[in-house]
């Protein structure tokens, strides 16, 4: 469905599955089982996981420094949560964290010890920067591979 587009059918209320409903508007609304995933309501299309996969791919094979993204709750205090997730990322001691909590409109970039020469925090600040400008239209997955390009070509190779 494009921008702009509005589509409308009529559906049936009895023939919506187990846990889903149809709302005033329209819209229907449906939930699933915890635990248990539904790939039909995935929050991101295959294609901007791909756009995201493709640039995390090339920073880290450009800059030799692993790129890791989390996108979820980081808490009251996105920083303490940031600090939080960053030890338990891939090779966190070589790599670079872009932490995004959308619900409190947060990011948080760290950086490992090994890697902090390079990644510096002005690197960090033009990550964070590249990455507002698409989190204020509501594209998270542009905005995430936008810091993380912007960065990428910030670092110094090694």
């Amino acid at each position: 469905m494009a921008s702009g587009e509005l589509t409308r059918t009529h559906v049936d209320e009895s023939d919506l599955p187990y846990g889903a409903a149809l709302t005033s508007s329209g819209r229907i609304s449906a939930v699933h089982e915890f635990g248990k995933p539904n790939p039909e309501h995935l929050p991101f299309a295959t294609q901007d996981l791909v756009a995201l996969d493709d640039a995390l791919t090339e920073a880290t094979r450009a800059t030799q420094i692993r790129f890791n993204v989390f996108v979820g709750d980081l808490g009251a205090d996105a920083a303490l949560g940031a600090n939080e997730v960053f030890p338990g990322t891939p090779d966190a001691i070589r790599s670079v964290l872009v932490a995004v909590d959308p619900d409190n409109k947060a990011i948080e970039i760290r950086t490992g010890r090994r890697v902090s020469d390079r990644a510096t925090d002005r690197v960090a600040q033009l990550g964070i920067t590249a990455a507002i400008g698409p989190f204020r239209d509501g594209n998270l997955i542009d905005g995430l591979v936008s810091s993380v390009r912007v960065m990428a070509a910030a670092i110094v190779s090694p």
